[in-house]
């Protein structure tokens, strides 16, 4: 068969668009030469409906080994009892912990898209916001905090099934607890999707949400550098609330309806060869070089967000905790699509994004969405993160100059050749 060297040529120039620019995009990382080739394996050919030891197809003794050493090293990392690998990704995680637990027309409560939310914590366009009755809570307009004190008025007033935490663009930690404890006083469940900061998560740098949290749920990739997928997690099993039981009269735990959810809820066959990707992540997230990994990310944040302090920006809330800024671009004149536009000519890849009581589209925005997980995959350590924004303010402030973009450019390019992507592809 004749190589597709139109496709492998497009992949070459992907190659190098990635080693050439600055990857600020909060939800992107770099995976492991190892994850990578994790991927591309023979394991893309085999159907696995179900799940280790309870297939519907024959010969899956190995991939049932593959998927088993992914659900128990992700236990491992995350001290659980319950995991599920097969999501392939963290919005199909979302929907299946939604299909286990609700009706089509429960009311679900969720921070606000406009607010650092998530599509699927109930936006209108979105299965969580058509499927259910969504409800959201906000940041307050003076800190841009999330407001608790709103979540639990709207909790108690009209009593949802399920309050989600967790953001897309929301750079400071959780009170997980208060959470719970909102939950509990109108029965409701509590899930967290933490897809975000879950490599911070794991190495107990934030608030953990499994002990307050019904049903946790994350991508794999983000700032846990693993392939693209989703997964679902439980501290402890529990049986369900509904009365659910077996062909044996047997209630049936929460596990058994979360795994349903998925296959064959909403999923046919597992991706193995993602889910040995995971595995092979998952491994690297329990080294101790994960683990300073991570904190460096935290490091490189509030560097980060102090050099954009220096200069006059607006960072919403003030900082970080995690690994991502929301800026604020209105006091410089720019918006949020077009400083996307100008950085992308300077090889500096970010996403506009709304920032909370934006007053422009949400195809326009007031703002950007700045993360440090890949640019620390590459190796910089915080006195990098003053050279990442000089570049940063450079392209913004000469944004009508053509030429002084291409120097940016080439200042850009110059700079991260101190700092190889995949030396072993050539």
């Amino acid at each position: 068969m004749q190589r597709d060297t139109l496709v492998f040529d497009l992949i070459q120039k992907e190659l190098e668009r990635q080693r050439h620019g600055i990857e600020l995009i909060a939800s992107e990382n770099f995976t492991s030469l190892q994850v990578m080739q994790a991927m591309g394996n023979v394991m893309t050919n085999k159907y696995a409906e179900g799940y280790p030891g309870r297939r519907y197809y024959g010969g899956c003794e190995i991939v049932d080994q593959t998927e088993q050493l992914a659900i128990d090293r992700v236990k491992k990392i995350f001290d659980c009892e319950y995991a599920n690998v097969q999501p392939h990704s963290g919005a199909q995680a979302n929907y299946a912990v939604m299909l286990a637990i609700l009706q089509p027309g429960d009311k679900i409560l969720g921070l606000d898209l406009s607010m650092g939310g998530h599509l699927t914590h109930g936006s209108p366009v979105n299965f969580s916001g058509k499927l259910y009755k969504p409800l959201f809570y906000g940041v307050k307009k003076e800190n841009g905090l999330v407001d608790y004190d709103m979540m639990e008025k709207v909790a108690l007033t009209e009593k949802p099934k399920l309050i989600i935490c967790g953001a897309s663009a929301y750079s400071r930690d959780w009170d997980y607890a208060r959470i719970r404890k909102i939950a509990d006083q109108i029965n409701a469940f509590v899930m967290c999707d933490m897809a975000h900061p879950a490599g911070l998560i794991a190495k107990n740098l934030l608030n953990s949400p499994f002990e307050h949290s019904h049903f946790v749920t994350s991508t794999t990739h983000k700032t846990l550098r693993g392939p693209r997928g989703g997964i679902i997690l439980m501290k402890k099993d529990f049986d369900n609330p509904f009365g659910l039981k077996d062909v044996k009269g047997n209630i049936r735990p929460m596990s058994n309806l979360l795994d349903m959810a998925v296959f064959p809820g909403s999923q046919g066959g597992p991706l193995e060869h993602v889910i040995a990707a995971k595995a092979v992540a998952f491994g690297e997230t329990l080294t101790d070089e994960f683990t300073q990994y991570a904190r460096q990310i935290i490091l490189n944040g509030q560097a980060m967000a102090n050099s954009f302090l220096k200069r006059g920006y607006h960072i919403v809330s003030g900082g970080t905790d995690n690994h991502l800024l929301l800026i604020d671009l209105r006091n410089k004149n720019i918006s949020g699509k077009k400083a996307e536009a100008i950085l992308g000519k300077a090889d500096i890849t970010v996403n506009k994004n709304m920032v909370p009581f934006d007053d422009k589209s949400a195809f326009v925005t007031s703002g950007i969405r700045v993360g440090v997980p890949a640019v620390t995959t590459r190796g910089m350590k915080e006195e990098h993160m003053e050279k990442l924004v000089d570049f940063i303010d450079s392209a913004i402030v000469n944004a009508e100059q053509d030429a002084e973009l291409e120097c940016v450019r080439k200042k850009v390019n110059l700079f991260m050749q101190q700092f190889p992507l995949y030396p072993e592809l050539g």
